[in-house]
């Protein structure tokens, strides 16, 4: 068989494994790489294929977001060594014909990690103008000796009704993204986008409490409801050695297998940072710098204070299905500088904090994850503050017993229907949990939390529901309840991690548990239909129910619901599910 009478629509399963087969013959071992984007399609596959390997180590150390696209590419042909390939995905894997898609339409999004023999599998028929969209994913690409250049649009408008609103709800992006490597050592990445949008009333209400646009920085109103804001990111990455990767920039970070995260999750604002992701033997080790921005009161225009933060998660693979991870941080504000103790790349972060007085706000963790079964996967964490075990079992509501903790499964080809895929997840923190006795040094970012964007004081129960019936087509449901106690106008009940945690505005030692406060219950739906019209060009339609109820004196409900229609193409999507 000839490559060139190939064609990239539509792709017979015999014809995968050929590509697969041998690409995995030929495959560099050691590439240098960039990340997939927030919200990458991809990760559908990427998860589906962990739990079903079971066996794969590169898929094992999935906690760690966003992915490499190197790795990701890798990791399909490390589910079998070079002579099960085929029998591996065939029998073992037993991809689905939506599977085989998503994994070519990995393979075609990810077009400089493929070999010079299967380019021209992945090349299309008629290029726009001969030199524009030369395959069916990228606009515009590069790919020469020592250089490799991929350029994007990014475009996302929609458009929106809210029950008992007269506005219209929109969203309108457009921006562009690029990525490239230089000579198989370096590589870089950006992306910026321009942004306007006016958002539903309980949006609103957590801008106004907050003074922050969700998972955005500085913004400025926009024709009176509405706000205006860029979302630029980029960084470059290199390789110190064949086991460590660099990479330092503007971006967002992700650590954990759940929806939400107790150690750090990318639902606020880029960040700067410096990470260092070690990967040997049954081991990933990652260390991750960055520079963070003091809650600040938008008030004039000043330079908004800086603080620091420094993170550590161990990954080990005690068996090839079991997944056993440590995690450490600290959050610490200096004048303007960064605490340089906290650079050693192993030392644990609790004896620099309390060499330094116990001056910072440190924060230990354990995850694991189990991929059990027929296409089971167990996950869970648990972010441990600050506690004292006499005074758990004393059991009378210390303040300073502070954690987290995260308990999730997910189900893949449920009940025996294909590509039908459920998750559920539980989120339960205690008061104060992320906050310190200063405003510097507490767990946030931008005004915005690092971790669980429900800060503290809480517990969360959540189901997801994700089938793909046909390749381009899918469809989410999402369903979340949860109780939160939420501080009064003149007491801390620790919800709000921003508030220092001494007294005033805490009120006392004893009598806080989860819920202490005003009773807060939030009853959280959605439904997605998304149809993907070409190559990361989507068309989808969502539905949202919420119902919010204060049950503690004074008694107030705040109900509402949104339909919205709306065009995406090469952007993750924007969801409010708080």
């Amino acid at each position: 068989m000839q490559f060139k009478q190939i064609k990239p629509r539509p792709l017979k399963t015999s014809n995968y494994l050929l590509i697969l087969s041998l690409l995995f013959s030929i495959i560099q071992t050691n590439a240098q790489t960039t990340y997939l984007p927030q919200g990458d399609k991809a990760n559908i596959l990427l998860e589906r294929l962990e739990i079903k390997a079971r066996k794969d180590s590169a898929l094992n150390f999935s906690k760690l977001k966003p992915f490499s696209r190197f790795k990701a590419i890798s990791s399909i042909y490390n589910i079998g060594d070079n002579n099960q390939l085929t029998y591996r995905l065939t029998k073992s894997v037993c991809l689905s014909k939506v599977d085989l898609y998503n994994l070519y339409a990995l393979l075609r999004n990810n077009y400089e990690y493929l070999p010079d023999s299967l380019r021209n599998v992945f090349k299309s028929k008629k290029p726009v103008l001969k030199n524009f969209y030369t395959t069916p994913a990228n606009l515009y690409e590069v790919h020469v000796k020592d250089f490799d250049l991929v350029i994007n649009p990014v475009i996302q408008v929609t458009v929106s009704k809210e029950k008992d609103n007269d506005e219209t709800l929109y969203q309108n992006t457009r921006g562009l993204s690029l990525r490239g490597r230089i000579a198989n050592k370096i590589g870089f990445s950006a992306y910026i986008t321009d942004n306007q949008e006016k958002t539903a009333f309980y949006v609103r209400d957590f801008v106004t409490a907050r003074r922050a646009v969700p998972g955005a920085g500085f913004y400025k109103n926009f024709k009176g409801t509405g706000y205006d804001y860029f979302d630029a990111r980029g960084y470059f990455t290199f390789n110190v050695t064949k086991y460590i990767d660099v990479a330092f920039g503007y971006d967002r970070n992700f650590i954990g297998n759940g929806h939400r995260s107790m150690f750090l999750s990318d639902f606020g604002n880029s960040n700067l940072f410096l990470k260092l992701n070690t990967r040997i033997w049954k081991i990933n080790y990652q260390n991750l710098f960055m520079e963070l921005h003091n809650a600040d009161n938008r008030v004039g225009d000043k330079l908004i204070g800086k603080k620091y933060a420094a993170m550590h998660h161990l990954d080990v693979n005690v068996t090839k299905w079991l997944n056993i991870g440590l995690f450490e941080g600290v959050v610490f504000g200096r004048q303007n500088r960064f605490d340089f103790g906290y650079l050693n790349p192993i030392i644990f972060y609790r004896s620099i904090e309390q060499q330094n007085g116990s001056f910072d706000n440190s924060v230990a963790g354990l995850d694991a994850k189990a991929n059990i079964g027929k296409g089971i996967q167990l996950y869970g964490q648990l972010s441990l503050d600050e506690f004292l075990l006499s005074e758990i079992k004393n059991n009378r509501g210390w303040w300073a017993n502070k954690w987290g903790i995260q308990l999730g499964a997910k189900y893949i080809n449920a009940f025996g229907i294909s590509n039908l895929d459920l998750q559920i997840e539980h989120n339960r923190v205690r008061p104060f949990t992320y906050s310190h006795r200063d405003s510097v040094a507490n767990y946030t970012h931008y005004n915005q939390p690092l971790a669980h964007p429900l800060m503290a004081n809480f517990q969360e129960f959540m189901g997801v529901a994700r089938y793909q019936p046909a390749p381009r087509w899918l469809a989410v449901a999402k369903l979340l309840y949860y109780q939160q106690g939420r501080d009064s106008s003149s007491r801390s009940f620790g919800s709000n991690i921003f508030l220092p945690n001494v007294i005033p505005p805490r009120d006392g030692d004893y009598g806080y548990s989860i819920g202490s406060g005003w009773k807060t219950n939030v009853l959280y739906g959605s439904f997605l239909l998304s149809y993907e019209l070409r190559e990361n060009l989507f068309l989808e339609l969502n539905a949202v129910v919420r119902r919010q109820e204060t049950t503690t004196a004074p008694l107030t409900t705040a109900n509402t619901s949104i339909v919205t229609f709306g065009v995406r193409w090469n952007m993750h999507r924007r969801e409010f599910d708080f």
